[in-house]
């Protein structure tokens, strides 16, 4: 059976329920038709035109991601630029555009437990519990998590493993290197708005991304540890996450769909 936007859409909300994302987001459908059917959907991080041409040329039917199109309401939808190259793309190709974003970071076996679960640490809770968390959602949802490694490890030992595990050739670290870890918080893209919850937290360590200067000083002044791994490469495990799930979810509902992760995205930062 071929599904509609609409009931890819309801598969999504089995996933990251839309009711746990932040209001300032803009999660679920960006540009299309819930009416158009799906047969292929594109998975990616971010929906540019890197890949929106991708899906054109696989002769996609969505493309799913982990970024929104726009978060804040655009004024003037220019087609020479994006967003509005891709939603004139989505228009023009019949492509719907439907992205996974804090609902995905909060839901339980969303996007922090996946990556937590990649860098080698068991999650316990989140860092930030949802205030309301429904009996459809069950317990576990929230903004980032806190978990722990087996055993203590050094801070150094941990920047190591995290980049072998990230497949990433530097990260910026705070704290002395020698310090032992073991309880740990993270959260994937920004955290740095959760600096204040990771130094009550009693955790030794916070990974996450984009921390800026004086949230760094913070965590020093606290005698604690952090390391930023970037936004890029906290986030890009969505695309195996999502594919993976939609995968499952999808032959279980019984439809018809071809799905695959889009793999040649790459950081915008370049070192030198």
């Amino acid at each position: 059976m071929t599904p509609t936007v609409k009931q890819i859409l309801l598969i999504i909300d089995d996933i990251a329920p839309c009711d746990l994302a932040e209001s300032w987001d803009n999660s679920g459908l960006c540009a299309g038709s819930l009416d158009w059917p799906v047969k292929k959907i594109l998975v990616g991080l971010d929906p540019g035109m890197q890949v929106m041409r991708a899906a054109q040329e696989w002769k996609a039917d969505m493309v799913l991601t982990h970024h929104p199109l726009f978060i804040t309401p655009e004024k003037t939808i220019d087609f020479s630029q994006m967003p509005g190259s891709a939603i004139a793309m989505a228009a023009k190709e019949h492509i719907a555009i439907v992205c996974a974003h804090t609902n995905l970071d909060k839901a339980r076996n969303g996007l922090n437990d996946f990556f937590a679960d990649r860098i080698g640490i068991t999650v316990t809770h989140p860092l930030v519990p949802d205030p309301y968390v429904s009996a459809q959602h069950c317990t576990g949802t929230g903004i980032g998590r806190i978990g722990q490694v087996t055993s203590s490890i050094s801070l150094a030992r941990m920047v190591s493993d995290i980049k072998k595990q990230l497949g990433i050739q530097q990260a910026r670290v705070v704290g002395d290197m020698d310090i032992m870890v073991k309880k740990i918080a993270l959260c994937t893209g920004s955290g740095g708005s959760l600096v204040p919850a990771f130094l009550h937290s009693g955790a030794d360590l916070f990974i996450t991304g984009d921390i800026k200067y004086h949230e760094a000083r913070l965590v020093q002044e606290h005698g604690k540890a952090l390391i930023d791994v970037g936004h890029f490469a906290s986030e890009i495990p969505a695309v195996d996450l999502l594919s993976n799930k939609m995968v499952k979810a999808a032959s279980l509902a019984g439809y018809d769909l071809e799905i695959k992760g889009f793999n040649r995205e790459t950081d915008p930062f370049v070192i030198v």
